[in-house]
């Protein structure tokens, strides 16, 4: 069994990252789960904050990144 190797990883990649895992990605699933389960208002709701969380993080970034 090998270990990975994560020292090529920069910093704001693993950042973007784990972003992506643990608020992008479960609000986007909630949501699909939500429109499957006829919750149209919760389920776009929770989606489009999903994109918001998106966008407000590229902003963010792009203004500290310059």
């Amino acid at each position: 069994m090998t270990y990975v190797d994560l020292s090529d990883i920069s910093t704001q990649m693993f950042i973007v990252v784990l972003l992506l895992l643990l608020i992008i990605a479960p609000l986007i699933s909630l949501g699909v789960l939500r429109l499957f389960q006829s919750r149209k208002k919760s389920g776009l709701m929770l989606i489009f904050s999903g994109i918001a969380v998106y966008a407000v993080f590229q902003t963010f970034m792009s203004i500290t990144h310059l």
